[in-house]
């Protein structure tokens, strides 16, 4: 299903955002390796103009969803009932937007292959710690360095250190819960996480869609059409980019699965269904339009990197080595993803990034060695959860229940 461009009400809307291609020779530096990755010979420009097109579009059924928890909606959807449905399922007697949503994350698509969701989950916990660094670095902070959703982000309250730490916790639950066994059945977590994301994303976009202080025109509509299709992307596509380039090798048909996996994500997120890709080339292919798309740099993006930056080495020990290290981490991150303008866009210090090469070493030995053979798949499978489960408790303050692995 593809999207219905929404206008706000009583506002008389351009045909694209004032964003739209706002820094067209910076953008597409930062887009060029993409064309190569995705074999684009040609940028395809009525591709790139329906991107901006999309930014004035929403997700209708959760819009109705939203409208129907404001407080005086009726028949009113409260987030008793909300968390109850995407639970259980809807009620007959429920109101008719809780519903459709409903109906909506339980349809399931003629392509979906359950055991290759199963093997994709795997194979994305496979990726192991260097995952989780490309998603902070080139994923999370990379997004900064474009106006709209960074800007976003400020308005929501995301500058302080703990704010910032907290949601980088939520997200990598968000990942943990995906990709645990069983973890996209119906009644599994990552599913009911994943919807829950898609009503907190129209709650949002609800609210902040309806003040004075957004500006729809300039930045498109807070939680837009293009800019989910972009976010999925970061999970998949650019993440097993990311870890290739640190050393470690993603096999073709473990890309493949991984791409399953995120598409189903992506689905149940309400990403428009012609933006949802089933291989890395044609994904990148997406992304490198969707970069030719956005506007230049934002200084909420600079503000909110550093409360990520000064964050992280909070978390881990503000004042000792861990916290020093775990920061000198990061900023060599961001130093080989993003490069020394990126870093200066995002007002962090430009370093060599010598702490990557014992990284990229380990990756090596993991995944070329260690992966090679099923035991040794399985170890870095829990090997990985560990981790993550450590980084949940130092981030969140609690480790998350672990469910019995399902039967390959």
């Amino acid at each position: 299903m593809v999207a219905e461009t929404v206008t706000a009400p009583q506002v008389e809307l351009p045909e694209f955002p004032a964003r739209f291609r706002g820094a067209p020779a910076r953008n597409a530096a930062i887009a060029r390796p993409l064309a190569l990755l995705g074999r684009v010979r040609h940028r395809d420009e009525a591709l790139v103009d329906e991107i901006g097109r999309r930014m004035f579009a929403r997700d209708e059924v959760g819009a109705e969803l939203a409208a129907a928890m404001s407080r005086d909606a009726v028949p009113r959807v409260t987030t008793t009932a909300l968390h109850r449905a995407i639970a259980e399922g809807a009620h007959d007697d429920d109101p008719p937007a809780l519903r459709r949503f409903v109906a909506a994350i339980e349809r399931e698509p003629d392509w979906l292959d359950r055991d290759l969701l199963e093997r994709g989950a795997r194979a994305y916990r496979r990726l192991g710690r260097s995952r989780d660094d490309v998603l902070l670095a080139l994923s999370l902070i990379g997004g900064y360095r474009y106006v709209g959703p960074a800007d976003l982000l400020v308005a929501t309250g995301g500058l302080t250190g703990t704010t910032a730490m907290r949601r980088l916790g939520e997200t990598t639950a968000w990942g943990y819960a995906v990709s645990r066994p069983g973890g996209m059945a119906r009644d599994g977590e990552g599913f009911r996480v994943t919807a829950h994301v898609r009503a907190m994303h129209a709650l949002v976009d609800d609210r902040f869609s309806r003040r004075d202080d957004w500006d729809t025109a300039a930045l498109g509509l807070p939680v837009n059409r293009s800019d989910l299709a972009g976010t999925l992307a970061l999970f998949s596509a650019t993440a097993m980019l990311g870890v290739r380039v640190l050393g470690r090798r993603v096999p073709r048909q473990d890309g493949h699965a991984i791409m399953h996996l995120w598409r189903y994500v992506g689905f149940l997120m309400g990403v428009d269904e012609d933006w949802l890709f089933a291989d890395e080339r044609a994904q990148h292919a997406f992304d490198h339009h969707l970069l030719h798309a956005q506007g230049g740099p934002t200084p909420a993006g600079a503000a909110l990197t550093t409360a990520l930056v000064e964050g992280t080495r909070r978390s881990h020990d503000e004042h000792g080595h861990r916290g020093w290290w775990a920061r000198r981490r990061l900023l060599s991150h961001l130093r080989l993803f993003l490069g020394a303008q990126g870093c200066r866009d995002l007002g962090q210090p430009v370093l060599p990034p010598w702490t990557v090469l014992p990284e990229v070493a380990r990756n090596v030995v993991e995944s070329w060695v260690i992966g090679a053979v099923a035991p040794g798949r399985r170890w870095l499978e829990r090997r990985s959860d560990a981790g993550v489960e450590a980084d949940l408790e130092r981030l969140l303050g609690e480790r998350p229940r672990r469910p019995a692995d399902l039967p390959v």
